[in-house]
């Protein structure tokens, strides 16, 4: 017996010291891979003209994730992203550094002054976002281009100088829900495109012949402006008939990958390294876990497509509470669980108190003896139980989930549910100004919000390192996106009596607001357009609101919007005007359309709103301030300029001289269509 004690007590030290070793490679490998991130993103600078200023943060011997780095979106300390926009970049773009960056997924060079023929993105295979509009490439794109970006989701070449027929690869990424063509000089016929866009236009082409049926469901104006195309949904029928377009639309032999490129081969061999060394490392780790046994319940976040990639992994740990806690049950087994995020707003056929039907996935505990309602489910406290939605952490561990990106307070995943519910949830840090118990008082207040123009919270879970906030999911997304970044339908809905609901609904909520927490210095305190989302019918939702009390005051310095205003750079305060002032921002970008500075980090691209206006009106020149696309609506001028002064007053330097909140709500209802 002693002989096999000494042997196991040898075999685990040996097992040990093999794990400590192969960790040890894995932080040397971690480290390098960042300090080559950062002499990649070096390299890349390098090949930009007018980079010094604009980019002046990318500097050695810092980590691009450090958060100083302009337009670089990093995950788990990993550069996932490049958003580039508006910075009057031009030059070329070094694909070859970009390859190197095996993170990156999203590349955005919107708004910028880069010229010549595409660059070789589709050397980026993994890349999801590819975002070129508003810049001066030209000429034609390869027919075979897009044949290696099987991952592509959205592509946005609008508003270039694209010239010949429209590639014919692009049929191939089977992902793409995003695609903008519009604005260029493309010719010939249109693909038969047979992928499920959410966005989609071409218009503003040299666009002939009949649009295949694949398309005829998209609205006229993803078509309008090319002056030969016929049939559906076109008022334009196709003469004659006979052409069979099919050759036209089959990928030409010889345009694949294949062929006889010898670095095709060497790169699909250093892939297959790669993913060979992934999973030694992932079976390290599980057999690391798996031996600890610890208490802690890791639970996973997986962005899931019909890929399955693992790149969008992302680790939330969430405690196994024990008896003693104040929540109970609910949790995993010990170690890593690989599962997808999940909740569910149909319910079991197991009622719960008040005729509330449970989720029966989910292990219900009580909090502090009480009832179960608004308490603890499966270490989830439902705080808005008025929506007949009830999930757990189970729940939450057992469906697919898709990274919507990094906000300024934390990470943000939709999760849809297989029974049709979706909801949003947060990973909110350095939340710690407070303890569990006021958080709790906190949250339970946002969960009693009825009010038509406010996001009402579904359920929270707490830990002090991190929070999971959980909201329901608003399919059209922020006000910031329809009004830039769509340019389909849901942009085109956007005529003044939408815009002017909007502003109404908007002001609306921060009245609620301002009653609700009258005694906050910032009853909202990061009011911009991005935080104000959108239902289907346009109804604005207001949302990270009242999160002052709950942010370490350095962090609320770092990320709230309140704090980019003049009000606290020049002033070094904020207050309920504080609001005012932002609320005037969107006033502005509501009715000029224009992108505002004021958003980005380093103020840098987009327009300068507040100075363009004041400028305007000074000289009485308001005219010029209206969004183009709403100045075909001539009736509703006076209400325009009416709104327009009204944001104007909003955003006064001066706080002394700007409006109050609801001398502001007041003028904005007296507006009439």
């Amino acid at each position: 017996m002693a002989a096999v004690r000494t042997f196991h007590h040898h075999n685990n030290h040996h097992t040990h010291h093999l794990l400590l070793c192969l960790f040890l490679f894995l932080f040397i490998s971690l480290s390098l891979s960042s300090a080559s991130e950062t002499q990649s993103l070096l390299k890349l600078k390098q090949s930009f003209t007018n980079a010094d200023k604009s980019l002046a943060s990318w500097i050695p011997n810092v980590s691009p994730c450090s958060g100083t780095w302009t337009g670089v979106i990093c995950f788990n300390n990993i550069v996932t992203g490049l958003h580039l926009s508006d910075l009057n970049l031009s030059g070329t773009i070094d694909v070859e550094a970009l390859a190197e960056i095996h993170g990156l997924r999203t590349l955005s060079f919107v708004n910028n002054s880069f010229s010549g023929t595409i660059p070789s993105f589709n050397k980026l295979g993994p890349i999801k976002s590819l975002l070129l509009t508003q810049n001066h490439f030209s000429g034609p794109i390869p027919q075979n281009f897009f044949s290696t970006l099987s991952s592509l989701k959205k592509l946005w070449l609008s508003g270039n100088k694209f010239s010949g027929e429209i590639p014919v690869s692009l049929t191939e990424p089977d992902l793409l829900k995003e695609l903008h063509l519009e604005g260029n000089q493309f010719t010939g016929r249109l693909p038969n495109l047979k992928q499920d866009f959410r966005s989609f236009d071409v218009s503003h082409n040299q666009l002939e012949g009949p649009i295949p049926e694949s398309l005829s469901k998209y609205g006229v104006v993803s078509f309008s402006g090319n002056e030969g195309l016929c049939g559906k949904p076109l008022d334009k029928p196709c003469s004659g008939g006979g052409d069979d377009s099919s050759s036209y639309y089959s990928i030409p032999t010889g345009s694949g990958v294949g062929g006889g490129d010898g670095g095709y081969g060497s790169s699909w061999a250093a892939k297959v390294i790669v993913i060979l060394l992934l999973a030694v490392i992932a079976a390290v780790i599980f057999l690391f876990v798996k031996s600890r046994r610890r208490h802690d319940d890791d639970f996973s976040v997986v962005s899931r497509n019909s890929s399955s990639s693992m790149d969008e992994l992302v680790q939330v740990h969430v405690p196994s509470f024990k008896s003693s806690s104040s929540f109970r049950g609910g949790s995993s087994s010990g170690g890593v669980v690989n599962r997808s995020l999940s909740a569910s707003r149909s319910m079991s056929s197991t009622s719960g108190p008040a005729g509330r039907k449970e989720s029966s996935s989910s292990s219900h505990g009580k909090k502090g003896g009480g009832g179960t309602k608004g308490g603890a489910v499966g270490d989830l406290v439902m705080v808005n139980e008025g929506q007949g939605v009830a999930f757990g952490m189970q729940d939450l561990m057992k469906a697919a989930a898709e990274v919507l990106g990094n906000g300024g307070l934390g990470s943000a995943y939709k999760a849809a549910m297989a029974n049709g519910l979706s909801v949003v949830v947060k990973r909110m840090r350095d939340m710690n100004k407070i303890g569990r118990d006021v958080f709790d008082a906190e949250m339970r207040q946002f969960g009693r919000i009825k009010h038509p123009n406010i996001l009402t919270p579904l359920a929270y879970h707490y830990r002090k390192e991190e929070k999971l906030f959980v909201t329901e999911y608003m399919p059209k997304g922020s006000l910031l996106y329809v009004l830039h970044g769509d340019r389909g339908i849901i942009h085109a809905g956007l005529n003044w009596p939408t815009r002017l609901k909007i502003v109404k609904g908007i002001a609306r909520g921060l009245g609620f607001l301002y009653t609700e927490y009258s005694t906050y210095d910032l009853p909202h305190g990061n009011l911009k357009s991005n935080n104000v989302l959108l239902t289907d019918d346009y109804e604005p939702l207001l949302s990270d609101y009242a999160f002052q009390p709950l942010i370490n005051p350095n962090i609320a310095v770092q990320s709230m919007f309140a704090y980019k205003t003049p009000d606290y750079v020049h002033g070094q305060k904020v207050s309920q005007k504080t609001d005012v002032y932002c609320f005037g921002i969107i006033i502005l970008e509501v009715v000029t359309g224009k992108f505002p500075c004021q958003y980005h980090s380093n103020g840098m691209g987009g327009t300068d709103v507040v100075q363009w206006v004041f400028t305007a009106i000074s000289e009485r020149r308001e005219g010029e301030l209206i969004d183009p696309e709403l100045q075909s609506e001539t009736k509703s001028l006076n209400q325009m300029l009416q709104l327009l002064q009204i944001g104007a007053a909003c955003t006064e330097g001066n706080p002394d001289r700007r409006l109050h909140m609801k001398e502001a709500i007041r003028r904005i209802e007296e507006v009439q269509v």
